[in-house]
């Protein structure tokens, strides 16, 4: 026992000074996710693509995952209801564990289980991808999120990472109730130690998917919307607009960035992320027509960590912001938003947000489209500040 209690004292000996011996992380070294040099550019489709053609979202997905489980034994996906001939909830995981039997794992019905053995994965060297089949059911995996896989690397000196990455099914618009159509996204932003990343129609999803997994080092949250699987995704840019490429140098993911065609001056900044996307478009095609109006148009890939560095340029110039999301606006990201551009300006500008009214989403489909935002209420935000 002496003998035992010595090799114990010894060994928090050397520990100690090995630890002592580090650079004292300070104040201002402090970073919301672990260091990356990683250059990551905007991942905007093209229409040209060769012989290829742009599939619906969900095809899309299916399409990456196939090639990272192939380029990589050590991606691994878990979640419900994954295994064929089901394929999952949205066909996402079709075809999957077929062709890579001992790297698809279908769960019982336990979402914490599935973020713990997630997270286990990717601290063991695993590239983990955990499904939650409907994003509302994360807040059972919360805990291990927020308190775990965030925390770990500053818990452990930097020593460790959590590479996972966990797929949401979000949003509204199908009919599926009020446990089944949230967009909860937003209970991630603002967690040191995560990321919060969102695909939209006009995003590469397969290689937005892709670089996620293959090399974040990072726990990230990755929101699907549940519209886009069904959606043919859009490569040609918006009405009176061209895209303006955007870069990190840090290993963030940047917005996707249009302004009007030929340089003119536009009148708005707009932004949103996600499903409101084409809602969004839609309001922006109808002002354009009737009114004349140029628009910089912004679609977040990242919402947090969150930089609005275009969208801040932007609304120097507009001199007027508004910002669409699916969920109630207040405390949300288009509040953060809004907030985060206003502490960069040094002069006064005008803001909206539109999101959905503040009850929960119905089932029938004529109250929830009563409930999420419309077209309607985007071209009247716009209207209210010229």
């Amino acid at each position: 026992m002496r003998a035992l209690l010595e090799d114990a004292e010894a060994e928090t000996a050397r520990a100690a000074t090995a630890i002592f011996a580090r650079p004292t992380l300070r104040h201002g070294d402090a970073s919301a996710l672990p260091p990356s040099t990683v250059v990551r550019r905007s991942l905007e489709l093209h229409a040209d693509r060769g012989q290829m053609s742009w599939g619906r979202g969900a095809e899309e997905l299916n399409r990456a995952l196939h090639a990272l489980m192939r380029d990589d034994p050590r991606v691994i996906l878990l979640g419900e209801d994954l295994l064929d001939p089901y394929g999952g909830a949205f066909k996402v995981s079709r075809g999957l564990s077929t062709s890579f039997p001992d790297q698809v794992f279908s769960t019982p019905i336990a979402e914490a289980a599935i973020a713990g053995v997630a997270n286990g994965m990717a601290l063991a060297g695993l590239r983990p991808i955990a499904e939650i089949m409907f994003g509302d059911f994360v807040t059972l995996a919360t805990d291990q999120l927020v308190n775990f896989a965030a925390k770990f690397h500053y818990m452990y000196a930097g020593e460790v990472t959590c590479p996972v990455t966990v797929r949401l099914a979000s949003g509204g618009g199908r009919g599926y109730g009020p446990t089944h159509s949230q967009s909860l996204e937003r209970l991630f932003c603002g967690i040191p130690g995560l990321r919060v990343v969102a695909l939209s129609q006009r995003h590469d999803v397969a290689r937005l998917l892709t670089d996620v997994v293959a090399t974040d080092e990072s726990p990230v949250v990755f929101v699907e919307h549940k519209a886009l699987y069904g959606q043919k995704l859009a490569s040609t840019p918006p009405i009176d607009a061209e895209i303006v490429p955007a870069e990190r140098a840090n290993g963030d993911y940047p917005p996707l960035c249009y302004a009007p065609v030929r340089n003119g001056a536009a009148d708005v900044t707009v932004v949103t992320y996600g499903g409101t996307t084409a809602l969004a478009e839609k309001a922006m095609e109808t002002l354009v027509e009737e009114q004349e109006l140029r628009f910089d148009y912004v679609i977040l890939t990242q919402l947090w960590p969150l930089d609005v560095a275009e969208i801040a340029a932007s609304v120097r110039r507009t001199g007027r912001l508004v910002v669409v999301e699916e969920s109630v606006a207040a405390f949300g990201v288009a509040a953060a938003v809004i907030a985060a551009v206003a502490q960069q300006m040094s002069s006064a500008f005008k803001a909206r947000a539109v999101g959905s009214r503040h009850v929960p989403i119905p089932s029938a489909r004529h109250l929830e489209d009563e409930v999420l935002p419309t077209v309607d209420e985007v071209v009247r935000a716009v209207a209210d500040m010229l």
